[in-house]
């Protein structure tokens, strides 16, 4: 059991922090009834989380290589546990807002750790197994969101969707204690700043500008000023990353073809395979009026089990395979997946769903985890987690994204189908057509540009910089 302790805490802490994305999806009409909170104020408790978690994980992933990734994964729990306590006892819409923006920094502690754990503790087969149960659980906890919402607030109330972390994130603290080792990039340089600080502004400016448009339109004023400012905090992010001998993000590292189209590929495959799930949860509930626990079941179960038993089951024998195969096939079945349940209809039940969602469940249970490890694998192992705090900026980012754009596709077709149950259905199945072009598109870009193994980076000590050495890769990813 001690062997698998650091999995079971990197897993516990991954499924709370992604479970609590879209948790609290189903329980919004009850929190609306308890607080007398609009519409925008029940965006926000889902977005507030989604912006800070976006905004602040490449952050926690350079303080987690300086100052020990164990440490900020702990500090994170820590957080988590505490903001999670804040939400259930928050006496109005606005005090649970503030809670779920700290919950997200929390969650950002933990997210940024967890590949870079995985990395440093396990090698040879042992890092095929973790990976891709690790891998299952990403897909698994990012579909079962909307289920286990709608179970603790038909049965217990909205406040069980925080109170239930408590003791999961007690029992992550006991096994990261237990079974985990410390690691950090070796001492030197400053902690960059400058890097943070951009990054951060130009990653909650752009994720706040995606969330505005998806209320109030892709030409609204402060939509435009929030792009305007992530734009002027990229730019500067990107300067002072250039100049800086320590940088949190390297730069380099993109003029590497298969390190940007594995980070490219993250992005997309995130808004195909989950953006879309809020909405059919609106069809489920909204047309075919099921309840939490029941649009939970048709809507979430089948991708996350799919996704869990493809990642534990064959998690070992897909690190064996180059990752332009297991990543863009994966993608062309979240692609095919996502098409074969847009056959939403007047005269339909979920059921209808269910195919496609198993489809899609495999394709996930695929894609992540190959995709984290592959992504690891194209950087020193000291910079860990940097890697993995791209990584799941980049994830984050795609699920703010696609959300903003699906929710366009879907409320333009509800606005044009005059609010009617034909309208509802309309809106899913464009906005999953779109979900398959995006997985589609992602698949084909990975097949084809990803062609050649992934080269093990070397550090230049003086520069602080990651450049590809002439070497074959490694033994956990084979070429082609």
């Amino acid at each position: 059991m001690r062997r698998w302790s650091p999995l079971i805490a990197v897993c516990l802490g991954t499924f709370l922090l992604l479970v609590d994305v879209l948790i609290v999806v189903v329980a919004l009409p009850a929190i609306s009834d308890d607080f007398g909170a609009d519409y925008a104020d029940l965006q926000w408790v889902l977005d507030g989380y989604a912006l800070s978690l976006a905004a602040l994980v490449l952050g926690a992933g350079s303080l987690a290589d300086r100052f020990g990734r164990r440490r900020i994964y702990l500090i994170g729990i820590g957080i988590f546990a505490v903001s999670s306590l804040l939400c259930a006892v928050a006496p109005n819409a606005q005090a649970l807002i503030a809670a779920r923006i700290l919950q997200g920094l929390g969650g950002a502690a933990m997210f940024a750790c967890t590949a870079a754990l995985l990395n440093f503790t396990y090698h040879g087969r042992d890092r095929g197994v973790a990976f891709g149960i690790w891998g299952a659980v990403n897909g698994a906890a990012a579909a079962a969101g909307p289920l286990a919402g709608g179970l603790l607030t038909e049965h217990f109330g909205w406040r069980w969707v925080f109170l239930v972390n408590l003791p999961i994130c007690l029992v992550a603290v006991w096994f990261t204690t237990r079974g985990v080792s410390e690691s950090r990039a070796p001492s030197g340089g400053r902690f960059d700043l400058p890097g943070t600080v951009g990054f951060t502004v130009a990653a909650a400016a752009v994720t706040y500008g995606l969330i505005r448009a998806g209320e109030s339109g892709w030409t609204d004023g402060v939509t435009l000023a929030a792009f305007a400012a992530g734009l002027v905090a990229l730019v500067l992010f990107l300067i002072a990353e250039a100049r800086s001998d320590h940088p949190m993000l390297d730069l380099a590292l993109f003029r590497r073809a298969p390190f940007a189209v594995l980070i490219v590929a993250a992005f997309l495959a995130q808004a195909a395979a989950f953006a879309y799930l809020p909405f059919s949860t609106v069809w489920l509930q909204q047309v075919l009026g099921l309840g939490p626990v029941e649009a939970g079941l048709y809507g979430a179960l089948p991708m996350a089990a799919a996704s869990l038993v493809v990642g534990a089951a064959a998690g070992r024998f897909l690190q064996r395979i180059a990752p332009r195969w297991t990543v863009g096939l994966g993608l062309l079945l979240i692609a095919a997946g996502d098409l074969l349940q847009a056959r939403a209809g007047a005269d339909r039940t979920g059921a209808i769903l269910i195919p496609g969602l198993i489809v899609a469940g495999v394709g996930v249970g695929c894609v992540l985890p190959a995709n984290a490890s592959a992504v690891l694998a194209e950087v020193p192992r000291e910079r860990s987690g940097m890697a993995g705090g791209t990584l799941n900026t980049f994830r984050q980012l795609g699920l703010a994204l696609g959300v903003a754009v699906f929710g366009t596709v879907f409320t333009d077709r509800i606005a044009d189908g005059h609010g009617s149950p034909a309208g509802f259905a309309d809106g899913l199945n464009a906005t999953l057509v779109v979900a398959s072009g995006t997985a589609l598109v992602a698949g084909i870009m990975v097949l084809v540009l990803l062609r050649r193994p992934a080269a093990a980076p070397v550090v230049d000590p003086g520069a602080g910089r990651a450049t590809a050495s002439l070497g074959s890769s490694g033994p956990d990813h084979q070429g082609l």
